[in-house]
């Protein structure tokens, strides 16, 4: 096999090429995904399965006058490496590096932003739609989505927008769920060119009139049975009916391996002027033997790859823990929060019969498997559709169930309607389980959890609170289920908790109470200012943190969590706020209209905001989007870390010290 990839520096470089050579060039891009992200990590096996996909559009299309969009991105390294970015893939979700989705400030080939799904058919219908008006220069637009994105409400909406308009886009659907019959072959391409000819397709539309005009009343009964008549006649022509329904051409199923299988069809699909799905069949985990040949559980376990997860294209042997010298072997890691919630809630649904799971397409990633296989018949799964999940647990509520709806917190922006106006304005007893709250790392800020407690705290009727460890997570989902008078939602951070251990018997905690951790001790000098840390969540982690650091420079400080942002345990505010000269909030959300303002509102609420004003600090999220990399190294960029926080108490302290002065 030739090199052909050093060769390729822009999508055009793919124009000259032969089938043949295009069809070696898919097997070079994801050879080097294999070696790359099976070193570094990141998305794997949807990536294997594009290979071909991305390449036989780049070897049609002139990137980016014409546009073509990427459901989600995770399916996108090809594009990435085809665009100029190859020898920059080992940077991919790495601090500094490339951005793990597509991202528009990236590359003038990523047309869109991307990181939750179903997106890229409406994106289309609006960059088409604005080519037609003649804004920007024309094109052809395509949209790349796979099967697990068509679940989501967002696409339908857009299928059904683009069929109406007629917006001629094509749409490849990244079929990864389905095997690709022996017989699809020469019949396939004869029904392809049936259905996108236009002297076919009108004929079609000739025969379905024609037969109404028939003499001798037989017309009539054509005309009179006509609708059931005219479904036959199309299921016939097409067997994509559901497309075919709303206005789409439909063409497949191709192979999505098949260089020049795609090729012809895309061809035919670019020239039709009229919208167009090209139905492809892939393979996730293409290329790689224990994705490839392991069935839904390897595809599902190959979806991403840990670093230095392969090695000479196969898994990489385990390595064994490392010993201590003459004792066991090392203490294990606290378990994820995940993996607390989950087998939390098992516990929680063997006691009571009502409590139901629910999640939106992300079973392992919220821990809902652990539900799915120890109670099968109480887990529900919406697909991508957050959405219907409210709108499901809401229908579970009013019937007397206890639905536990577990969605990330960014994901949960996509049900924020079906929260505000089904939800809280029922006052449904619905749990929200919001996973990877604050800053998740490797991601990025499509996947961030920075805004849910400023998009949730204004809504009346909802509940919302955070614990600072795993034990506290046990503790508040008997508190969520517990509850009947209304929604209840808690966040909770990606990884492992702190070590502490979980309680046998989880207790309730009383709603909008806070708790006093550490009590500053009485100084010997009545100079020393007063200090009070006030955490929610993570953010108790780090004025703890900061509080000894604080120590170290003779400053005694108070640290309470106050366990609830909603409502916020007001007596415990105002306390602190009048037995020290300095309170500080700390959270990892966003500061406008977080946790923080919360506090400040509770106390101007009390009438003491006008002397406590100036003596407030914030601390939190900043104020724009956040890249992705280690967490460690997010913390340290945006200041929410112990070290931080305890400089920008210092500093306030000695400000307030010199004006006094």
């Amino acid at each position: 096999m030739t090199d052909l990839l050093s060769q390729i520096h822009e999508p055009q470089d793919l124009h000259e090429l032969t089938d043949e050579q295009l069809q070696d060039l898919a097997q070079e891009v994801r050879e080097h995904i294999i070696d790359t992200v099976g070193e570094i990590g990141g998305h794997f096996g949807a990536n294997l399965g594009s290979c071909e996909i991305a390449v036989a559009l780049h070897s049609l299309l002139d990137s980016p006058r014409d546009k073509i969009l990427w459901d989600v991105g995770h399916q996108a390294y090809p594009h990435k490496i085809l665009t100029g970015r190859g020898d920059r893939l080992d940077t991919i979700r790495q601090y500094g590096g490339l951005a793990p989705f597509c991202s528009i400030g990236e590359s003038e080939h990523d047309i869109m932003g991307a990181g939750h799904a179903s997106t890229a058919i409406g994106y289309s219908v609006g960059v088409k739609e604005a080519m037609r008006r003649g804004h920007g220069e024309n094109g052809h637009v395509v949209a790349v989505a796979g099967d697990g994105a068509m679940t989501g409400g967002v696409a339908f909406e857009a299928v059904t927008q683009a069929g109406g308009e007629g917006t001629p886009i094509v749409v490849v659907l990244n079929d990864n769920g389905m095997s690709i019959a022996p017989n699809v072959g020469a019949m396939s391409r004869y029904f392809n060119r049936v259905r996108l000819s236009p002297r076919l397709w009108h004929a079609r539309e000739g025969v379905e009139g024609g037969l109404t005009k028939l003499p001798a009343g037989i017309g009539h009964a054509f005309e009179r049975y006509g609708p059931h008549f005219k479904e036959s006649i199309k299921a016939f022509w097409a067997p994509g009916l559901w497309w075919e329904e709303l206005d789409f051409a439909y063409m497949g199923v191709i192979d999505g391996h098949d260089v020049r299988a795609l090729r012809r069809a895309l061809r035919e699909a670019l020239a039709a002027e009229r919208p167009v799905v090209v139905h492809c069949a892939t393979v996730k985990g293409k290329g790689f033997a224990a994705a490839e040949e392991g069935g839904l559980e390897g595809m599902e376990k190959w979806h991403a790859a840990k670093p230095k997860s392969i090695a000479n294209g196969a898994p990489a042997p385990a390595t064994l823990a490392p010993q201590r010298t003459g004792k066991a072997s090392r203490t294990p890691a606290p378990p994820a929060y995940t993996q607390v919630f989950g087998e939390a809630l098992v516990a929680e649904a063997r006691r009571d019969e009502r409590v139901i799971g629910i999640t939106a397409a992300m079973n392992s990633g919220t821990g809902l498997n652990i539900l799915q296989r120890e109670l099968p018949d109480r887990y529900y799964d919406v697909g991508i559709a957050e959405q219907q999940a409210m709108l499901f647990a809401s229908g579970l509520a009013l019937q007397g169930c206890k639905p536990v709806a577990a969605i990330y917190s960014t994901f949960l922006q996509r049900a924020f309607d079906q929260i505000v106006h089904d939800v809280c304005l029922q006052r449904l007893n619905v749990v929200i389980a919001m996973d990877r709250a604050g800053l998740v790392g490797d991601d990025g800020p499509t996947h961030h959890g920075m805004f849910d407690i400023a998009y949730l705290r204004p809504l009346p009727n909802i509940v919302l609170m955070a614990p600072r460890d795993e034990a506290m997570l046990v503790h508040m989902l008997r508190t969520a289920l517990r509850y009947d008078d209304g929604p209840i939602a808690l966040r909770y951070p990606r990884g492992n908790g702190t070590g502490v251990a979980l309680p046998e018997t989880p207790k309730a905690i009383e709603i909008g109470t806070g708790e006093i951790l550490r009590e500053a001790r009485a100084s010997s000098s009545s100079q020393a200012p007063r200090v009070a840390l006030l955490g929610y969540g993570t953010g108790v982690g780090k004025a703890l943190q900061a509080a000894e650091l604080l120590a170290a420079h003779g400053l005694s400080t108070t640290v309470a969590d106050a366990r609830f942002a909603k409502p916020i345990d007001a007596g415990l505010a105002a306390q602190l706020a009048a037995e020290h000269e300095l309170l500080v909030t700390v959270e990892e959300g966003v500061l406008a209209g977080g946790f923080g303002s919360a506090v400040w509102e509770t106390l101007s609420d009390a009438g003491i905001a006008a002397a406590a004003s100036s003596r407030v600090l914030r601390v939190g999220l900043p104020d724009r989007y956040v890249t992705h990399g280690a967490p460690d190294l997010l913390h340290r960029e945006v200041g929410f870390t112990g070290e931080r926080i305890a400089e920008r108490v210092l500093a306030a302290v000695n400000e307030r010290s010199r004006v006094a002065h």
